[in-house]
């Protein structure tokens, strides 16, 4: 896999400062997109384990509130595997700290489908607080809304909505800390 960036103090996307993982891989194709160049899977840096020490050290300090993954596409068949070791590893060490990711997949139409047949899914989806799923789409381009681009998308608390069996959305903070 390759990623197109890292940023170490994101406060865009998800509550708190976070550290950001923009992968590179995306066959979405939104038009509008704001990081195009991500659709190419060869755009960006290759990612190797001086790339994930890199991500782990950058979560330790206790200001940072959590992990986003995005891109590009993390549920792309090619980047899964490696967005999966990587969340299991900050799960792992910074079990406090929440994982987010964003997916132009829906959650209950695509993710929850394939999580019957691919492992790596299932385990993305159990280790995952929060999903942004839907495409972005230019026509519902809202710059209004906490951490999504367009009003289709949705903010999914996947405990939850694992755990009911339909989607539950996420409960924005009524202050970001």
């Amino acid at each position: 896999m390759n990623y197109a960036s890292i940023k170490k103090y994101d406060i865009a996307d998800g509550p708190g400062v976070r550290v950001s993982l923009f992968v590179s891989g995306c066959t979405h194709h939104c038009k509008g997109c704001f990081n195009p160049e991500t659709w190419d899977f060869c755009y960006g840096s290759p990612y190797t384990e001086e790339t994930q020490k890199e991500i782990l050290e950058a979560m330790a300090p206790e200001y940072i509130r959590g992990f986003t993954c995005l891109g590009g596409e993390p549920m792309e068949p090619a980047n899964r595997g490696t967005v999966l070791g990587l969340l299991r590893e900050i799960r792992e060490r910074f079990p406090e700290k929440s994982l987010w990711i964003y997916t132009g997949y829906l959650f209950d139409k695509d993710l929850q489908e394939w999580a019957k047949t691919d492992g790596d899914v299932a385990q993305i989806l159990e280790l995952v607080d929060v999903m942004v799923d839907g495409e972005f789409v230019l026509e519902k381009k809202n710059i209004r809304l906490p951490f999504r681009g367009s009003e289709n998308q949705r903010v999914i608390d996947v405990p939850a909505s694992l755990e009911s069996g339909c989607v539950v959305l996420y409960e924005l903070p009524d202050k970001q800390a």
